[in-house]
């Protein structure tokens, strides 16, 4: 505890100086002493239990700052373009996501029908509707509003099922419609961003669809695929039977990429077969290796697929914003202030329309974090495949970090008001572990 005291008095001190100087017109390079102040503050908060929870968000803040000063650092190395690093990080987290989850996850829509298709159509009309009227109210440049647009368009944030989870809401349901969001995500999102945002930017329906699958389904698949070696549970016709159809998806995705961009067989081929490893052989050789190694337990596994998670989202906020920098300056106020009535709008209304549907109270919190909370990193990943990510991936870059600070706050203030004689759906017991370490790294 004193070395974490120690940290938080020099970061301290040096923001203090920062601003000092800053204001008094100094000619001392102050930039560099403002980057070390927040890595201080951000392993500083890791002290202390009040604080820990926005560790995270200031070594956002400490990425942000870094990408805004010192541009130049994070366009590429070499021949490298750094920006190709987005959607493999986007990816490794939606690995993370298919690994914390199982067929179990879908048996919500049975068991609480009402509240998924609540949560699922409130997800995918209001967070829509309210981005086309900021970008339309605000009057922002094309590319812009699009990205506005695109993120309310997107499935719902991981982070929700964490913030439900923290403010003692129905985490059964959170996980439920979490899980049915992503799924449906690539037929809806496309065809959503066509009709609300096809006026800013071309929209290629089919080449979108594709997208997305690549970077949730497959990775979702591939997490489900280890779980299926790593706890070997099912019986082998089940087995079997789901290794089919896991194939059949990474098949059929390719097969449909190849009659939209018509490349050379062999190309296709050689495509087909590198998916097929990395998202089929990979994750059951993992599986299989990891299994042999007791030593290794399913906790610290997850702790490492969290903190990948975690750092992507981290080098990815860096990228994008090193390569918006310009557009940042001429409309990041603007933006943040967006970005941020779009999530409370989204929470709030959210509770409402549970609320005046006649849910429970755990119900209506679940709710307003799965519709206010979004996907920041598949939309980041499809303004990059639309190759506009210094434009359309602004919102998202935004929008993701925002969210974590508005959603720690609402779930810290549902916690300390808990609800009266209701117990945790036993559906989602065993995913609690794993939500907190999604959270406290």
């Amino acid at each position: 505890m004193r070395f974490y005291s120690i940290l938080l008095i020099l970061a301290s001190l040096l923001l203090l100086s920062t601003g000092v100087l800053y204001a008094a017109g100094s000619s001392f390079p102050v930039e560099p002493m403002l980057v070390l102040a927040l890595v201080l503050l951000a392993i500083a908060f890791r002290g202390f239990a009040a604080l820990k929870g926005f560790s995270y968000t200031i070594w956002i803040l400490a990425a942000v700052s870094v990408a805004m000063l010192y541009p130049g650092y994070f366009f590429r190395v070499g021949d490298f373009q750094l920006k190709r690093l987005i959607v493999p990080f986007v990816q490794l987290t939606m690995f993370g996501m298919g690994a914390h989850m199982s067929f179990n996850d879908f048996k919500g829509v049975i068991k609480m029908p009402k509240g998924v298709f609540i949560g699922i159509g409130c997800h995918f009309i209001i967070m829509p509707l309210v981005g086309f009227s900021l970008s339309h109210l605000f009057d922002f440049p094309p590319e812009i509003a699009g990205g506005v647009i695109l993120i309310g368009c997107v499935s719902s944030a991981m982070a929700s099922n964490v913030m439900s989870y923290l403010s003692g809401a129905n985490l059964a349901l959170a996980v439920t419609i979490g899980a049915c969001s992503t799924i449906l995500s690539p037929f809806v999102t496309p065809f959503l961003m066509k009709w609300l945002g096809g006026q800013y930017v071309e929209i290629d329906i089919a080449h979108m669809m594709i997208d997305i699958t690549n970077m949730i389904i497959i990775p979702i698949v591939a997490g489900f695929i280890f779980n299926l070696f790593y706890y070997d549970q099912q019986t082998h016709r089940a087995k079997t039977i789901q290794l089919v159809v896991f194939a059949g998806i990474i098949g059929l995705t390719n097969g449909l990429l190849q009659l939209i961009v018509n490349q050379p067989i062999g190309n296709f081929l050689m495509a087909l077969g590198t998916s097929l490893f990395w998202f089929y052989g990979l994750p059951m050789l993992l599986a299989i290796l990891l299994k042999k190694r007791p030593q290794i337990s399913r906790a610290m596994i997850e702790n490492c697929l969290s903190f990948a998670a975690m750092l992507g989202i981290v080098i990815n906020t860096v990228i994008i914003t090193a390569s918006g920098r310009d557009n940042l300056l001429q409309v990041g106020g603007l933006l943040i202030i967006t970005c941020l009535l779009h999530n409370m709008i989204g929470l709030s209304v959210g509770y409402l329309t549970a609320l005046l549907a006649g849910l429970p109270e755990k119900d209506r919190r679940t709710i307003a974090f799965e519709v206010g909370m979004q996907n920041g990193g598949v939309a980041t990943g499809l303004a990059l495949q639309m190759g506009k990510v210094a434009t359309v991936g602004l919102a998202s870059a935004i929008f993701g970090p925002l969210q974590n600070v508005t959603g720690s706050a609402l779930a810290n203030w549902f916690r300390k008001r808990p609800v009266k004689d209701d117990k945790q759906p036993a559906l989602a017991v065993h995913k609690q572990q794993g939500q907190e370490n999604y959270h406290n790294i």
